[in-house]
């Protein structure tokens, strides 16, 4: 049997959800191309199709957001948890526990049958947004910010982040950047929620290992990480010196390369670099483009790498005016359509993952 460190190309799963056409810089979802989607359609538009294989007619979508509205609310129990964290908890963490308490509340928690699966699903898109602005704000001893039924499904999850009402444009751009997170093949969280679920496991019990997984800063992180090294340059000039002080200290940039783009820039990134031009243009205020701008131009000629989504994402929540710790939280909610895409997929249709090794320690060893 070969072996590959990492399962390096190896095909893991059949699947009619998404795949990566790196040849034709394509990112396919349900037939479509992910970023015709992100430019041409909602979040939620997006999300629907994930689970239900189509795109919504208006009244299908305003159907799915009407039932995703009205599970937005957590248990008092669940504030209650939150509320009592350590201060020091990582946002991830919180998320973490907060998806594993709604559990215990479900009652069709051990169902795994797709019209289950699906009532589930529903919940947790409403659910999670909550669960990831409500912990932090609880977490820095600030008002919860209740939502706000009059706005969109994305634009409520920016106010409940903020506690500010978004413009059309702010609304507008944080909605594709949550297109452009959530779904993107076979990534290690997207993975890990499917060998859980390959058990038989419940939906939560698989995103709970997911957030775990994304937490890792080689998977979810990065978007973070590239926003502190802005933070801490501040100018073009130092940020250019910084990276290559960096570079011939062979240290990790990240932001750049990609386990699949490996000679090409990251199709979502460029729609975020986009989304970052009309910010900046909007505001008046082209620094962070500028020094990003200036990043990928090092990298392109001194390493041969190119930008990936997290560090264009990273200066438009930045100037979105979103908390740093949440970026990374923000990645997972957006991905929570595609992971109960692949959950529902694997139990329908499921195999127990169970690989081998390349065994490489002694044997016939004597125990006398």
């Amino acid at each position: 049997m070969e072996f590959r460190p990492g399962l390096e190309g190896i095909i893991a799963a059949e699947t009619g959800i998404s795949f990566l056409d790196v040849e034709n810089e394509e990112i396919v979802v349900r037939g479509y191309d992910l970023i015709e989607l992100a430019e041409n359609k909602t979040y939620l538009d997006v999300a629907y199709l994930l689970i239900e294989e189509k795109l919504p007619s208006d009244q299908e979508r305003a159907r799915f957001e009407s039932e995703i509205k009205s599970n937005s609310d957590l248990p008092k129990e669940l504030i209650e948890i939150l509320s009592l964290l350590p201060k020091t908890t990582h946002p991830m963490d919180a998320l973490r526990t907060g998806i594993s308490v709604l559990s215990g509340f479900d009652s069709l928690i051990d169902d795994r049958s797709e019209s289950a699966n699906k009532q589930k699903t529903i919940k947790l898109l409403g659910q999670i947004p909550t669960i990831v602005a409500s912990s932090y704000r609880l977490m820095n001893n600030q008002q919860v910010v209740p939502s706000d039924p009059k706005l969109s499904y994305t634009a409520n999850f920016l106010y409940i982040l903020t506690g500010k009402k978004p413009t059309e444009l702010e609304a507008k751009i944080f909605d594709r950047s949550l297109v452009a997170y959530i779904e993107h093949e076979m990534p290690n969280s997207t993975f890990t929620a499917r060998v859980i679920s390959s058990t038989y496991s419940d939906l939560y019990g698989a995103l709970t290992g997911a957030v775990s997984s994304l937490k890792g800063h080689l998977h979810g992180g990065a978007n973070e990480a590239v926003m502190y090294m802005l933070e801490e340059a501040g100018t073009k000039e130092n940020y250019e010196n910084l990276l290559h002080r960096k570079l011939a200290n062979k240290e990790r940039i990240m932001g750049f390369g990609h386990r699949v783009y490996m000679k090409k820039m990251d199709p979502r990134a460029l729609l975020m670099k986009k989304a970052l031009q009309s910010l900046s243009e909007a505001r008046g205020d082209t620094r962070l483009l500028e020094m990003c701008e200036a990043g990928e131009k090092i990298m392109r000629e001194e390493k041969g790498l190119y930008p990936n989504l997290d560090y264009y994402a990273a200066p438009v929540y930045y100037m979105l005016n979103i908390p740093i710790e949440l970026y990374t939280p923000i990645f997972f909610a957006a991905r929570t359509a595609g992971l109960c895409a692949h959950v529902i997929e694997q139990h329908n249709n499921n195999r127990l993952f169970r690989p081998r090794v390349k065994y490489v320690g002694e044997r016939h060893l004597q125990t006398n």
